[in-house]
């Protein structure tokens, strides 16, 4: 028997094809969108730890001064210190600059992941002491 296949049917061969192709475009499409929120939340997460030890290393150099009772960082500590800033955050530099009745410990580094043309990260403590 050669039975004819109605015209309804033969216009709809190949839709569940089209169907399953627009199907896996989308999901694609998400997949993708997933996949660069994850490298988003890890940058994130890379410049909160780096923050993290920048305000640690600004606070040890607050306690030098507060344990010397005085602003001014004697160099046999001061010196061992700025070598900590270097080996904890990449590019990293200290100071501490004496203004008055105030000092500012300033630390700046540059993550490896940020371009060049951004500025380098920063951070900056005023400490006075009483």
């Amino acid at each position: 028997m050669n039975a004819k296949i109605p015209l309804r049917e033969r216009q709809q061969k190949g839709i569940a094809l089209l169907e399953v192709l627009v199907a896996i475009l989308i999901f694609s499409f998400g997949i993708l969108g997933l996949i660069g929120l994850q490298a988003r939340a890890i940058s994130f997460s890379t410049d909160a730890e780096d923050r993290n030890r920048a305000a640690m290393l600004a606070n040890e150099a607050a306690t030098l001064m507060w344990l010397n009772s005085s602003l001014t960082v004697p160099a046999a500590s001061l010196t061992p210190w700025k070598e900590r800033v270097q080996k904890a955050l990449a590019a990293g530099e200290g100071e501490v600059v004496v203004n008055g009745s105030a000092a500012d410990v300033s630390i700046t580094w540059r993550a490896p992941s940020k371009p060049a043309s951004e500025p380098p990260s920063r951070l900056v403590t005023r400490v006075v002491l009483p």
